[in-house]
């Protein structure tokens, strides 16, 4: 009975011992650099790809957007930044809400904070070339390659 009893606190003991000692995963950060080109009037529509630099590694993706309110023109932008809270390179995907103003004429500059559902935040900013002037609220869907 005692050996039993013995047995019993030892196991307890055990795992809790390995339940303190476990690491959680931690959320770590990537580098992204993307070419995106928006245009429209009224309705803005945009596309483009990118890289994210995760651990060492460099995955592919493709950026589609779309905007709704005073869009008017064109523009490309060369984002570059970083994604905050990424647990592996698939959290890059998702969809990520934009409520936002900028404009260019001929060159000027941009940025932008989104987050995903996953809670990534992507953090860019970058040059812009072309002229359009937005005030809207739209989306941006990115897909892994």
């Amino acid at each position: 009975m005692m050996y039993r009893r013995r047995s019993i606190v030892l196991a307890l003991f055990g795992m809790l011992t390995s339940a303190a000692v476990a690491t959680p995963v931690r959320a770590e950060n990537g580098t992204v650099s993307v070419v995106f080109t928006k245009g429209g009037f009224i309705l803005g529509v945009g596309g483009g790809e990118g890289v994210l630099t995760f651990r060492g590694k460099r995955y592919p993706f493709t950026v589609s957007g779309m905007s709704v309110g005073f869009t008017i023109g064109a523009s490309t932008t060369k984002f570059v930044g970083r994604a905050v809270n990424l647990r592996s390179p698939g959290d890059l995907a998702g969809t990520y809400a934009v409520v936002g103003a900028g404009g260019a004429l001929a060159a000027g500059a941009g940025g932008v904070q989104l987050q995903n559902a996953k809670g990534v935040i992507l953090q860019l900013s970058g040059p812009r070339v072309g002229v359009e002037a937005s005030a809207a609220v739209g989306g941006v869907t990115i897909a892994m390659q």
